[in-house]
């Protein structure tokens, strides 16, 4: 696809910056591909593919930085790129915590290759694609009471990454994704309800099969057939895997170091204190292989490893890159991410909760009368007092089992006393980038009929 090689243009770009004035630089560049194919009603619905290279380049004048990006590749464009940068970092606030890294902090791995994050096998052809599509559409059809596939579809893509910085940081990585999706209409009229399902991997031969995931999109719409509000009151709520890895994601938005560093997180103060049920931990791994969120060294070029945000309860840590870890006077843990058009900032890779040993079954069984949510929709989420309020629908637990589907309720509580009295299953989903079981939460407020 380019005649220039990533490492090629980061170098040229510093070069253009160190010209320009800069008294530091870093630079990206990527590039990549994809292919997408949507189908419906048994024809070709859309057909899209995507190819190209840009840069980055972020320049540093003393205590000032700027960022810019650009698709062209000429040595005159870079060099007109890296004067405006200079020329917009001359005009910067200065930031005390700007900086690249020390040429000790700098990762000694350079590139991916044990993590596995780009399969060598042939690329898919669209006819392929075409075809995984119409298999999902075909399965989810022959679901009984499934009367229409709103969309389904397949796609595969590549990217390649090279980080460079006038500290003497250079590497790079590649990565590939394979996709399948199906969403299942069943019912008719005003009494129609809609469910997906999909899976994303980094290598083919770990793709489910495109049959199985028509099926489950069917039968998932269709068990949402005849749903009514839920109950109001205080009951339990049970966090379906499918959802629930967005409560271990508001816990990472609050230990986040620019939350950290502006105040506005409801975990500030609870650093060294328990914020999970003893037993549990979170734990980030970014060099599981074969996963999304694995790299082997974060955006500032520093090495990632793997850490305990929480172990055993207890709060360890803020996600750090290098500046919210100059505002904080702290040490940073390898979590810096950026575009080509924007600093670095902390963000967070694999993650993993410890799983409990009971199966969803048991804590449907646990809850008696309450309610399972497999949907959340909309939020309202304080993030400096952890009040939580959200849209929610699934089905409705009597006696310890499911009883109907359910939706238009209300789901509210507060994240510090939920996180506290959390009680995982056993069903998480180990290849995902964020490694979360269904979450039982025994006391909730609920708004319903």
């Amino acid at each position: 696809m380019m005649t220039q090689s990533l490492p090629d243009l980061t170098a040229r770009l510093l070069e253009a910056a160190r010209r320009a004035g800069a008294d530091q630089a870093d630079a990206m560049a990527r590039d990549g591909s994809s292919v997408s194919i949507g189908v419906r009603a048994g024809k070709l619905e859309e057909a899209e593919r995507s190819e190209g290279a840009e840069i980055g380049l972020r320049v540093i004048l003393g205590q000032r930085q700027a960022c810019v990006s650009s698709s062209d590749l000429r040595d005159a464009a870079m060099d007109e790129m890296a004067a405006r940068a200079v020329a917009m970092a001359r005009e910067a606030p200065e930031d005390p915590t700007v900086g690249l890294a020390s040429s000790d902090q700098l990762s000694a791995l350079r590139d991916a290759t044990a993590l596995e994050l780009f399969d060598p096998s042939d690329a898919p052809s669209p006819d392929a694609l075409m075809q995984t599509a119409l298999a999902a559409e075909a399965a989810a059809l022959a679901v009984d009471g499934v009367t229409q596939v709103s969309g389904a579809g397949a796609s595969y893509g590549t990217s390649h990454v090279h980080i460079a910085a006038t500290n003497g940081f250079s590497g790079g990585y590649s990565r590939s994704h394979r996709q399948t999706y199906c969403t299942a209409i069943a019912g008719t009229g005003t009494k129609m309800e809609r469910d997906s399902d999909g899976d994303m991997r980094l290598f083919q031969s770990d793709l489910r099969p495109a049959e199985e995931i028509g099926t489950r999109a069917g039968e998932r719409a269709v068990s949402r057939l005849g749903a009514v509000q839920p109950k109001t009151g205080k009951y339990p709520v049970l966090f379906d895997e499918r959802i629930s890895g967005s409560l271990i994601g508001h816990l990472l938005g609050a230990v986040n170091g620019v939350a950290i560093a502006r105040g506005g997180s409801f975990l500030r103060g609870h650093l060294g204190q328990r914020v999970l049920p003893a037993g549990l931990s979170l734990t980030e791994d970014p060099h599981r292989p074969r996963t999304s969120g694995s790299r082997p060294f974060d955006a500032e070029g520093l090495p990632t490893a793997r850490r305990a945000i929480v172990d055993d309860g207890i709060l360890t840590g803020w996600t750090l890159d290098l500046a919210t870890a100059r505002k904080l006077n702290m040490a940073p843990t390898g979590n810096a991410a950026r575009g080509l058009s924007a600093p670095p900032s902390p963000s967070n890779w694999n993650v993993e909760l410890t799983q409990g040993t009971a199966t969803r079954d048991d804590l449907i069984a646990r809850m008696g009368t309450g309610f399972l949510v497999t949907s959340l929709i909309g939020s309202t989420i304080n993030a400096n007092t952890g009040d939580y309020s959200r849209g929610a629908s699934g089905f409705w637990v009597e006696n310890g089992r499911i009883s109907h589907p359910v939706a238009e309720g209300t789901i509210a509580g507060n994240l510090l006393d939920m996180l506290a009295r959390m009680i995982p299953a056993n069903d998480a989903r180990p290849h995902l980038s964020h490694v979360v079981p269904s979450i039982l939460i025994e006391d909730m407020s609920i708004a319903g009929q």
